[in-house]
């Protein structure tokens, strides 16, 4: 999916020991083979099971314990003995079976068992997801196991160190596909509307990876590639796949051609699901995608969705090798599967679409992302400790994705891309069809680069955050860097500041980058080698940290940035450390406003985003201040993107490179949202064109701006409106646009309404609750309604997204994040002082310190801020 005991490789991977705070299975003993026949009902909503285990015995034992959750077993053996004594513990989501005799070391044994489960509707293990045809609602059943809920699916070792292999059948109506992660063997027709697909034994995988489907799916292919690419769809929407299905075949050619190791298995499928938690899940064989993230028109679609579609099938086709060839031992290793995975993707997107340039704009993405979440006192180390299942989700974010894929990127620039991906290929070698550790990559590198890979590389994954580098300037052209903890929130304790990174300091100067410096200890001296006067650390920036300079360093970088002595790359991370760092008291909020206004002349999109971005961090500290401090805001932005707007403008034309859609539409977005006159009378003009029928009227490019600022200043009509546009969109992207929207109305009764909507699961799919929510977090009065929906429902969405389940903690913090106040961030802790907060702690955790930065920095710099607005002549 868009986390240590070391298993051995091969077939040979034997019982682990686990550390004993661990709620882990016994491992007395070892499953080698699952054979599972499976039928849905989709008038019951259950399913029913038939399965068989094959097991070797590790040592003298009396029992066998499973992992099982929500399933009713009707009948098991042991071999042919009948087993009574079944013992269920809900709590740890497991049954034991107490068997008549004891089973020998050395022995192998098989388990039969006959069972029911619900089809649920939680979007976890084996599920039902709906959708409409022809005004009737219709259903598919599909499964989401990662992390832990094959067991919800059929009982099983459910844990990743416990591969085994899976012969896999489904029985459904003769008129529906059956899919599954191998290719079919067999259909036995069992009566005239019903069949039994059987499908060829799995290689060794892990539980999480198993997958199948039952529904009524179309498909279309790529035969371009050595096994058949096939993207699934429900009927009248197949033909959206083929891009994917183009992509697919392009990068598991690149994929074979990196790792020089074939893809593993004889097909490859890609199937769109109406109702699924994630953005995509890298079943072996059987991927399955949000039809957002899979389906889309090319020639009907906005710039940043195929970019991100294409990076989702790439992330998922990585982990085919990274993560299912070869898997991590424990979730503790979740980072090492979805860091790779990210960094995998965007290194196959710059081979495969160089014009797309998206190292660049990794800086303002992953990068900002990792260190954003990193800065906070809640965050947690990348090798994160996991005992229960349910702390599992909470790893999911941007910790294991974008500071491992950042993490990686760090260390393939330092020693080499080619030497990287070498030392990958020879690790996935080593290992395929085991489990690893991180140390087994880092030892892998080590070997192939003669470099310490291992010492280095603990010391990122092993603690918490990142450091502050500061610069200090002396008179004899020598520098000195000192290495501190940042916190976001300015108030680093001294127990907090003990660890000292390996730095790589990255230093640019008009002879180049000089990679060779390292700072690892608390502070060094430096001299420079030119005399020039310019320089910049983490030159590129490609090292996990920020950096402070004193003042005339920041004009003096500005100028250069100007002057074009700066990479895209460092002009965003200057942006963003600016930023950053204004924000958590390290400078002045003035020397990021001066920074950026000295680049109005700006011309790369990526640069632009970041600056926007940190504006609009500015405006969300200040929501709640006074509204002449907005409007100077806004009159700032829209002084600040003049010039380069009125020379772009915002129409497109089919000449237009990926750099120019992208930039057109971020300043158009960046004016409309800033009152801009000009652009808020084309979005009313063409919004009321495209309601007449006129569907061209809006380029897809600025469909979501168009829609966000027509509700932000509609009522109740503009609401009908985008409502019917949601209910009956021309496409994927144009319903989440639209229902985006829906949150950025701000009339009280209308805001009441979209409350409303939220938990009406009819109408807004629980996987989608969220992207109101996002839109109502963007505005004053929607923070607040926030609050209150979530507060006055609590009961009702704590049993709609139930906390073993990923979403909550994402609806937690989207309901409590957008606070300013201490007054306010107390409200939210006395709330849920009350609370079982387990499964969504860290979230609610991140949230409050993501509160009390806003609040410093209000506190700190809105006299600040406001002197420089009316020095710069933005106050009326």
């Amino acid at each position: 999916m868009c986390s240590y005991t070391k298993a051995g490789t091969g077939e040979e991977s034997g019982a682990q020991v686990a550390p004993q705070e661990r709620e882990v299975l016994p491992t007395n003993i070892k499953p080698l083979h699952y054979d599972l026949t499976l039928e849905p009902n989709f008038d019951t909503f259950k399913f029913s099971g038939v399965e068989t285990i094959d097991f070797q015995v590790n040592e003298r034992t009396d029992f066998i314990t499973l992992n099982s959750l929500e399933i009713e077993i009707h009948e098991a053996k042991l071999d042919d003995v009948p087993i009574k004594d079944i013992i269920f513990d809900t709590a740890k989501q497991t049954v034991t079976f107490k068997l008549p005799d004891h089973l020998v070391k050395g022995a192998v044994a098989k388990l039969h068992l006959k069972f029911t489960g619900e089809l649920n509707n939680k979007m976890a293990g084996f599920y039902r997801s709906s959708y409409q045809e022809d005004g009737k609602t219709k259903y598919l059943a599909t499964t989401q196991m990662e992390p832990t809920d094959c067991r919800r699916a059929f009982p099983s070792y459910d844990e990743p160190s416990a591969k085994a292999k899976f012969t896999i059948s489904l029985v459904a109506n003769r008129d529906l596909v059956c899919l599954s992660n191998m290719n079919e063997k067999e259909t036995i027709l069992l009566s005239d509307y019903k069949k039994k697909v059987v499908f060829n034994t799995t290689p060794l995988m892990s539980t999480y990876l198993v997958a199948f489907i039952v529904g009524d799916l179309k498909y279309v292919e790529n035969n371009n590639y050595r096994v058949p690419i096939r993207v699934y769809a429900t009927p009248g929407s197949e033909h959206l796949g083929q891009y994917s299905a183009d992509i697919a075949a392009k990068t598991l050619a690149f994929f074979d051609k990196k790792f020089d190791i074939p893809y593993p298995l004889p097909k490859c499928d890609m199937v769109a699901i109406h109702d699924f938690s994630a953005g995509a899940m890298e079943n072996f064989g059987l991927v399955t995608y949000r039809t957002v993230d899979l389906l889309i028109d090319p020639e009907n679609t906005n710039v940043n969705t195929k970019q991100r579609v294409t990076e989702v099938v790439m992330h998922e086709l990585a982990h085919q090798w990274f993560g299912n060839l070869v898997t991590m031992d424990f979730w503790d290793g979740l980072w090492l599967n979805e860091g790779f995975a990210t960094w995998m993707s965007w290194y196959a997107c710059d081979s495969l679409y160089p014009d797309w340039k998206v190292w660049e704009s990794y800086v303002s993405d992953s990068l900002q992302h990792a260190l954003t979440l990193d800065a906070l006192r809640a965050s947690h180390p990348i090798e994160v400790p996991v005992k229960r299942a349910d702390e599992i989700n909470q790893i999911f974010d941007a910790i294991s994705y974008s500071k491992g894929s950042s993490l990686l990127k760090m260390i393939s620039r330092w020693l080499g891309e080619d030497t990287f991906i070498k030392g990958v290929s020879n690790y996935l070698k080593k290992h395929k069809w085991g489990n690893t550790q991180t140390s087994d990559l880092w030892e892998a590198l080590s070997e192939v680069s003669g470099k310490d890979v291992v010492k280095v590389m603990d010391i990122w994954t092993k603690n918490i955050g990142f450091p502050i580098v500061k610069v200090e300037e002396n008179e004899n052209g020598e520098i000195t860097v000192t290495q501190n903890r940042f916190l976001a929130t300015g108030d680093v304790k001294p127990e907090e500041d003990k660890v000292i990174y390996p730095v790589f300091l990255g230093l640019k100067t008009s002879k180049g980058i000089d990679e060779s410096l390292v700072l690892d200890e608390r502070s060094k001296t430096f001299k420079l080698p030119t005399d020039d006067g310019f320089f910049k650390i983490n030159g590129d920036q490609a090292g996990i940290y920020r950096t402070a300079y004193d003042s005339s360093r920041w004009t003096k970088l500005g100028a250069a940035g100007v002057e074009g002595k700066l990479s895209v790359e460092d002009r965003v991370g200057l942006v963003a450390d600016a930023g950053s760092l204004a924000s958590s008291g390290f400078i002045k909020t003035s020397s990021l406003l001066d920074l950026v206004k000295s680049w109005s002349r700006e011309s790369n999109y990526v640069v632009w985003d970041e600056i926007l971005t940190r504006i609009g961090s500015i405006k969300g500290t200040l929501m709640f201040e006074d509204e002449a401090t907005n409007d100077a805001l806004k009159a700032f932005t829209r002084d600040l993107i003049s010039t380069k707007l009125n020379e772009i403008g915002w129409e497109f034309n089919d000449s237009d490179s990926f750099a120019d859609q992208q930039l057109k539409s971020s300043l158009f977005s960046s004016a409309a949202n800033a009152d801009d006159e000009k652009a808020i009378a084309y979005v009313k003009e063409s919004f009321e064109k495209y309601i007449q029928g006129d569907k061209k009227a809006i380029h897809p490019n600025l469909r979501a701006t168009i829609f966000n600022i027509s509700a932000k200043h509609g009522d109740e009509t503009t609401f009908d409106e985008l409502f019917k546009i949601y209910r009956n969109p021309q496409s994927i992207e144009e319903k989440i646009a639209a229902l985006r929207s829906l949150g950025r109305f701000t009339k009280p009764e209308i805001m009441d309404k979209v409350a409303d909507l939220l938990l009406q699961t009819n109408i807004i799919k629980q996987q989608d609750i969220y992207i109101p929510m996002q839109g109502l977090r963007a505005h004053k009065g929607g923070v607040e309604r926030l609050w209150k929906w979530l507060t006055d429902n609590w009961d009702k969405v704590y049993e709609l997204l139930p906390p073993g389940l990923s979403m909550l903690g994402s609806v937690v913090t989207l309901g409590t994040s957008g606070f300013t106040t201490e007054e306010q961030k107390q409200n939210v802790e006395k709330f849920f002082s009350t609370k079982d907060t387990k499964g969504y702690n860290q979230g609610l955790a991140q949230s409050l310190d993501i509160i009390t930065a806003k609040s410093k920095w209000a506190k700190r710099d809105s006299k600040v801020i406001n002197e420089w607005l009316s020095a710069n002549g933005y106050t009326k």
